[in-house]
């Protein structure tokens, strides 16, 4: 007889069988306070204005690369597109920044690219670099979540990374670093020839954005990416996200991106809301003003040990038993993300999402009873 045939199984990654697959928390009938989205839907007259824009579409064709390139020319309007740049079009930023990774890993050559970034941060860089076979080196924070700029500095000498990250503003900390710090950072990288992504999200929330010092001082900035989404524009639905870059440079990343990358829904839904920005304009100015309010509630409640400042649509608080809390709150139907798992400087701290009056009264109520 024929000696048994191995497991399929087998011939998966042995890393990967021991990863866990990304969780996202079931949320059916609970207050979704845990993934930063924004609260407000569509205008009932600009719904039915999109849904008979998408109704008309010839979704029996791939998407049309003028269409894309007309998306390309309003995102390069809306967000300032320096001279010489260009953009490139992601299925949400998750896509981009596991291109980035591919366009820089070197399978075959016994080289392993380095991927840096401080920690607490955005899960997708080190997930990504571990399955494109890049080091990933993570750096702390401070004890009060700013950059430790001596730390990055040292650690980007050390291992020379291909890519590093900087989240302007952070996830989960919500932090907008100094920028000179962040420019010497930068300016580090650049001289031993690795490539700064700049992760902006965050940045309707946030009071400034790295697009002016692109604009402002192109050469010291050559070696950027300014990374963004739609996502918390207000269509973290239609999973759009988009690199800003030197377009010698984008242009080599452009040659990993499938094709179609981008859906027919998910284009048309973008150039809808961009000609309709205004709209989305008003409800984060709406969620910025909640966020301060919030902060100043929550900074009231006897059981927060601590609450940071904010410049994006989350905060960050400290509380005396983060799993007791959390799963008060979701007896509660109040969901909110526990994050003191994910790093040690994050013990006992919950993430809020910034969400509505209504929501965050409901929200504040929870976390009240359950501190």
């Amino acid at each position: 007889m024929p000696a048994p045939s191995p497991p399929p199984l087998t011939r998966i990654r042995p890393d990967v069988r021991a990863m866990r697959a990304y969780h996202v928390q079931p949320a059916a009938g609970m207050l979704k306070m845990d993934a930063m989205e924004n609260p407000f839907r569509l205008p009932a007259d600009l719904q039915t204005a999109l849904g008979q824009r998408l109704g008309a579409l010839a979704l029996n064709r791939y998407p049309s690369d003028a269409r894309l390139a007309d998306l390309q020319a309003a995102l390069a309007r809306y967000a300032g597109l320096p001279e010489g740049h260009r953009i490139m079009l992601g299925n949400g930023s998750d896509e981009l920044i596991a291109l980035l990774a591919l366009a820089c890993a070197r399978p075959g050559s016994g080289e392993r690219p380095g991927v840096l970034a401080p920690l607490p941060g955005f899960v997708m860089y080190a997930l990504s670099a571990q399955l494109q076979g890049l080091d990933f080196v993570g750096v702390p924070l401070t004890a009060d979540f700013e950059l430790d700029e001596p730390a990055m500095l040292a650690a980007i000498a050390r291992h020379r990374p291909a890519l590093t990250y900087i989240a302007y503003p952070n996830n989960p900390t919500a932090t907008l670093w100094d920028e000179g710090a962040v420019q010497r950072i930068i300016d580090a990288v650049g001289a031993q020839g690795g490539i700064v992504v700049m992760d902006e999200a965050y940045q309707p929330f946030a009071c400034r954005s790295w697009i002016g010092r692109l604009h402002a001082e192109p050469g010291r900035n050559a070696h950027v990416l300014l990374m963004r989404t739609l996502s918390k524009f207000g269509l973290a639905g239609v999973r759009l996200g988009y690199l800003i870059g030197p377009a010698a440079l984008v242009n080599e990343i452009d040659k990993v991106r499938p094709p179609y990358n981008v859906n027919l829904l998910s284009c048309e839904t973008a150039l809808f809301a961009l000609e309709h920005a205004p709209v989305f304009a008003a409800q984060a100015a709406e969620l910025r003003t909640q966020r301060d309010l919030l902060i100043g509630a929550l900074r009231q409640l006897p059981g927060i040990a601590k609450c940071w400042d904010s410049q994006a649509n989350m905060v960050l608080v400290r509380v005396a038993d983060a799993a007791r809390t959390y799963e008060g709150m979701k007896t509660l139907k109040v969901l909110v993300r526990n994050v003191s798992t994910m790093h040690p400087l994050l013990s006992n701290c919950l993430r809020l999402t910034v969400g509505s009056a209504d929501d965050n009264a409901q929200m504040l109520a929870a976390l009240q009873a359950s501190s």
